[in-house]
């Protein structure tokens, strides 16, 4: 037998008429202008530019595929024939390959690998309590829930959990089913009882219930763990209500002698409620599987992150020679090479070529940025035409992509101060519905009719299963956990949720000038030249003295002068004059440079450029005198450019009701040219970082939320010390260390993003929160049976579950809009 599909999607005339994502599966329309990549001569198509990154990475893991039945080597990007099983991907060569793989598809998969392990080192947490952390796998002491890896690997397979539940759930299914089905049947006219004769009815329950109670055991020993460890939660009341039924059900059963004549039948069979007690626990599982499912999109966003970085990297040899090696044997310094479409494989500097990077999915910002020989580059970031060599400066766990994983993955699992009010809820919750449930029981029981002790048992059942919990556990960290996923996606890193909470409460927001509002570094402005000399003169002669000096107006000089292609000159006989500029000689001519008390000490006129100066000035500028042979040449202002995204993002800050207030330790004049152009509310020029830490306190004594950004050494006393601070994240570490927020893109437009997820989590929080109460509120009077008297009705244990488990989706579903939250 042939043992291998040649055929390729774009140049075989016999390939099939499918064209798969040869990475996700995915049909694809060739015509449909989707992402592509040629390789070895054949193109392939991809539904995104995130399949596509990953094929250029390494293209042999994508191009075949094993069918697992018969063995055959299949293509991937053309096999017509796919399934997907326990989240992997598996290809056959036919539809009877399929076929057998979908009806006994554990036959087929002895020898599959097994799951990528997690990393050494990787520690585990509790979903519902972040407070319980060890280093391996296992069952939370408090809850018995199964922990859960703090960190998600990109390698790992479906959350174990989730696979095993849902495994559970399609055996114990139609079991439940069954049962349900023999129980109602006489509600609907089929005797299956006097068919088969009550007591072997009852056995038949029995026999369909009982597997599912054991495979639901899982529910019943987090309950118990819930007891011992005093902690009662969602699974006290479940394995109170759901083990009642079946106990119930089974003595019953096995001794009806038991029970007053008022509860037996004419059979003399006391009532059972094996369906109640299966349907119950499929329901409730159905829940949990729905919700570790919502769980591992919550997770999408740090994945998506993680499979920015390629697998492999091509390393430079100083001989020349390029090999491929794996990213964690990459060491500081090496040289690498990044070709057109690959991702940037760790953090570094450009050494050599030019090209365009695209950002955007740790800026969220959607244009390419050029990047030419010193331009930083970092990891994870897609080269989009060019090909440049790199050198490495951070890698492994130092890279920004990985802090950037680690923070999120931090956020996710920290808790709100808005959960406290639901955990103080909870404490006394499920004691009181236990309460409940035992005076309904009694008031069913004494003032009920006939059967009274049945109707009572019901009730108590009802009241258990409707109260659990869940969604009120649920509200909070689902929509932290979205949140936060859907802002890494944005260029917003949220250190905890706390931060999160308190930045949708802020009124006041203080920002550094230098780097937050501007650039963060000078550029030549203005070059007027007098009278005789032309501008390419002017920025020669001036740029021939700055070459000397490392003062930053200096570099700005002759980087602009190259820009404005001016003649590169050299001077001698240099002399920097502290406070006042710098002198020289510059092709036979005597030059200066400087502040108008240098063109004084030299007995130069500057009356022509006076009344300029000052005008410059007024804006923000510095002005800079220039003379030759004693004589006036031109001025020439420097400045700290506004960034472009800023004075939108002023805008946008003060529609959001947020006071804006500048503190710089730069000169009043231009901090107060720069506001006045900004529209800043307040302006606070010349403040040490004592005044900006002394400014923030002021500001929070007299009641204001105060939020402060900037990204400098000196910001980071003001970043502790106000209720928020934003780093941004071009800026110093200790800046961002000292932030509960983080702009990956440090420009004031990361500020209105943060803003408004921040608003919009609070509003998703809260009516989460409006849900969970509400239902309860509701849900336990009517389980009570406050219905009854009025209209007869009596809420089912079943119907209990199901509204139970409703509310729980209700909650998740919610949650999840913030994944499309507009920022």
């Amino acid at each position: 037998m042939t043992d291998t599909h040649s055929e390729h999607p774009a140049t075989s005339p016999t390939a099939s008429k499918i064209t798969r994502d040869p990475v996700c599966g995915m049909t694809v329309d060739p015509k449909a202008g989707k992402p592509t990549a040629e390789h070895d001569g054949h193109t392939y198509h991809f539904c995104s530019d995130g399949c596509r990154k990953k094929f250029v990475s390494n293209p042999d893991t994508y191009l075949t595929a094993k069918d697992p039945v018969c063995g055959m080597t299949v293509d991937r990007a053309t096999a017509a024939h796919m399934s997907k099983h326990e989240g992997q991907r598996f290809y056959f060569c036919s539809s009877g390959c399929q076929s057998k793989f979908d009806t006994e598809s554990e036959k087929y998969l002895g020898d599959q690998p097994a799951p990528e392990p997690m990393p050494e080192g990787t520690q585990y947490t509790c979903p519902m309590h972040p407070e319980i952390i060890q280093d391996h796998p296992g069952d939370c002491p408090k809850c018995g829930m199964a922990l859960e890896p703090m960190t998600p690997s990109a390698d790992a397979g479906p959350n174990p959990e989730f696979v095993d539940f849902k495994r559970r759930l399609w055996i114990t299914a139609p079991l439940a089913f069954m049962v349900f089905a023999l129980e109602m049947g006489s509600h609907v006219g089929i005797p299956f009882a006097d068919w088969i004769g009550h007591t072997a009815f009852g056995w038949v329950q029995f026999v369909l219930a009982t597997p599912v109670v054991l495979i639901c055991w899982p529910f019943f020993k987090r309950g118990w763990s819930s007891v011992v460890n005093r902690s009662p939660n969602m699974w006290t009341l479940i394995a109170l209500g759901t083990g009642a039924a079946y106990l119930f059900s089974v003595i019953s059963l096995i001794a009806p002698q038991l029970f007053p004549d008022s509860m037996r039948d004419d059979m003399g069979m006391a009532p059972v409620y094996f369906e109640a007690a299966a349907v119950i626990l499929v329901l409730v599982l159905m829940g949990q599987v729905m919700e570790l499912a919502a769980r591992e999109r919550t997770g999408d966003a740090i994945r998506a992150l993680m499979d920015l970085a390629p697998k492999t990297a091509r390393r430079v040899s100083a001989d020349g020679t390029e090999r491929d090696v794996p990213l964690e044997d990459l060491r500081t310094d090496d040289v690498l090479r990044v070709r057109p479409g690959e991702s940037v494989p760790v953090d570094g500097v450009v050494t050599e070529g030019r090209s365009s990077v695209d950002e955007s999915m740790i800026s969220g910002e959607p244009v390419p940025v050029e990047k030419v020989e010193g331009e930083p580059v970092t990891g994870g970031t897609i080269n989009k035409t060019g090909s440049f060599l790199m050198k490495a400066q951070n890698v492994g766990a130092d890279t920004t992509l990985n802090r950037i994983v680690e923070m999120v993955a931090k956020a996710q699992r920290s808790r709100a101060p808005i959960q406290a009010m639901a955990d103080r809820v909870a404490v006394y919750f499920v004691p009181a519905v236990v309460g409940v449930s035992l005076l309904s029981f009694a008031a069913w029981a004494i003032f009920g009719p006939t059967p009274a002790l049945s109707y009572a048992f019901v009730a108590a059942v009802s009241v258990l299963i409707i109260a659990c919990p869940c969604a009120l556990g649920l509200a909070t960290p689902m929509s932290i956990m979205v949140a936060t996923g859907r802002g890494a996606g944005a260029g917003v890193l949220i250190r905890d949720a706390e931060a999160l909470e308190r930045f949708a409460k802020i009124d006041v927001l203080i920002v550094d000038k230098t780097g937050t509002l501007t650039e963060g570094k000078p550029a030549l402005t203005d070059a007027e030249p007098a009278d005789g000399m032309d501008e390419t003169t002017l920025l020669s002669l001036a740029a021939a003295l700055e070459r000397g000096s490392e003062h930053p107006l200096a570099e700005a000089i002759v980087a602009g002068a190259q820009e404005r292609g001016a003649p590169k000159q050299d001077s001698s006989d240099f002399e920097a004059i502290t406070g006042k500029g710098v002198t020289g000689v510059v092709d036979g001519r005597k030059v200066a440079l400087g502040n108008a008390a240098l063109m004084q000490d030299l007995g130069i006129d500057t009356g022509a450029f006076a009344d300029r100066a000052k005008a410059l000035q007024s804006e923000g500028k510095t002005a800079m005198f220039v003379a030759g042979d004693g004589k006036p040449a031109g001025l020439i202002g420097v400045a700290d450019r506004i960034k472009d995204t800023t004075p939108d993002a002023i805008r946008a800050l003060h529609d959001l009701g947020m006071r804006i207030i500048m503190a710089t330790g730069d000169a009043k004049a231009t901090a107060e040219a720069v506001g006045k152009t900004l529209k800043i509310d307040e302006i606070h020029a010349e403040v040490s970082p004592e005044d900006k830490n002394a400014l923030v306190r002021k500001l929070k004594g007299e009641g204001m939320s105060v939020a402060m950004a900037g990204d400098g050494v000196n910001d980071a006393p003001a970043l502790a010390e106000a209720d928020v601070g934003i780093a941004m994240g071009t800026g110093a570490d200790v800046a961002v260390e000292s932030a509960g927020i983080t702009l990956v893109k440090g420009d004031l437009g990361g500020i209105v993003r943060a803003r408004r997820l921040a608003e919009a989590t609070m509003r998703n929080i809260r009516q989460n929160l409006f849900f969970a109460f509400v239902y309860n509120t509701a849900g336990v009077p009517l389980a009570a049976g406050i219905l009854y008297p009025f209209f007869g009705i009596l809420l089912s244990p079943v119907v209990a579950a199901a509204a139970m488990s409703l509310s729980s989706v209700s909650v998740i579903t919610n949650a999840l809009r913030l994944r499309s939250e507009k920022l």
